[in-house]
């Protein structure tokens, strides 16, 4: 993506170093009308969504605004699942805590009898379900902890490089939202920084954000398990230990952000009412605010779902956004396509 933005930036510059040479007034025109007509969300449709982002980004960064906010204030928050990336019919860090506990089976008999674990080895998802939040929470303790920070990086790594959905059986960083992907880029070349909040694992993010988003590594916030330090004779290294550090979800979304970031961001973007709190936080900044909800409305390109969801579920989110009038994308008609692997079919 850097690479994307570095060769507009080089383009521009020649426009403008060829017009200079020219010394005409309509060359100089011609080549300003080029810049100011590039469309900086091409898989989006047009309509009110786009309209509304456009004029947001175009009026705080006008000088001669009121509205103008300097760029140390401009910050982007943006959730991860179902917002940058698919979360149906899991979450994608599910599917690699199951895969993480078929591979550590061997070293656990105990699990063939126990609840959740016993469920996963003989894949019985309705009975997962019926763990709830802490047979969830029992899975990721005992999938994600028990070894050092690189250790960890290491096997996320691998299981992105060698593990597909189940749906279109392409790896799971093939599901990004090329819509998305425009925004970020967008609102980083208009010097915003751009930031994931998410309930998701920091540490499972971390290792493909800054090639899956081009957000850096340093730029993610989101859920922890606690680690601890050990010299290891000479050999530092940080071990992840099975207990619950931070929460980023919710009322932990502006936590972490006033936590980590200490700026409320001006940009918010979720999709799911653990995303509303957030959204709310932006709302409230004195400077100029834009608060954006991905609805999931397209059942054939991806899935569609809202109130009734248990992952992803829109509810509450949805009444307050059209009561204050937040931007609703509408996933069906708002976006050309919806992964950018449809813009090459392959």
């Amino acid at each position: 993506m850097r690479k994307t933005i570095s060769i507009l930036g080089l383009s521009i510059l020649i426009i403008v170093f060829v017009s200079c040479i020219s010394g005409t007034k309509s060359d100089s025109q011609d080549a300003n009308h080029i810049i100011e007509n590039a469309d900086p969300l091409p898989s989006w449709n047009e309509g009110v969504s786009k309209t509304a982002i456009i004029n947001y980004v175009n009026d705080v960064t006008n000088t001669e605004s009121s509205n103008f906010i300097a760029i140390p204030d401009r910050i982007a928050a943006f959730d991860n699942d179902g917002n940058l990336w698919s979360e149906q019919p899991m979450y994608f860090q599910l599917f690699f805590a199951i895969d993480r506990i078929k591979a550590l089976a061997p070293q656990h008999p105990e699990w063939k009898t126990e609840q959740p674990f016993k469920a996963v080895l003989e894949n019985d998802m309705k009975e997962l379900a019926k763990q709830g939040e802490h047979g969830i929470l029992k899975l990721v303790m005992a999938s994600h902890a028990g070894n050092t920070t690189d250790e960890f990086e290491a096997i996320v790594k691998e299981w992105l490089a060698t593990s597909k959905h189940p749906r279109f059986n392409r790896p799971f960083t093939d599901l990004v939202y090329q819509p998305m992907l425009e925004l970020v880029k967008y609102l980083q070349v208009n010097n915003f920084k751009t930031f994931i909040v998410s309930g998701g694992g920091v540490e499972f993010m971390r290792p493909w954000v800054e090639d899956a988003y081009g957000i850096s590594r340093d730029q993610v916030i989101g859920s922890s398990i606690k680690t601890e330090y050990d010299y290891n004779s000479g050999n530092p290294v940080i071990r992840r230990l099975p207990e619950i550090d931070f929460i980023d979800d919710k009322e932990g979304k502006p936590e972490g952000i006033n936590k980590f970031i200490g700026r409320k961001p001006v940009f918010a973007s979720g999709n799911s009412d653990g995303d509303l709190q957030m959204l709310r936080w932006a709302a409230s900044n004195n400077l100029k605010s834009f608060m954006l909800y991905v609805h999931h409305t397209d059942s054939i390109r991806e899935w569609a779902y809202d109130r009734e969801s248990h992952i992803g579920r829109l509810d509450i989110g949805l009444d307050e956004a059209n009561e204050k009038g937040w931007t609703v994308i509408d996933m069906k008609k708002d976006w050309k396509v919806i992964y950018p692997f449809a813009l090459t079919g392959k």
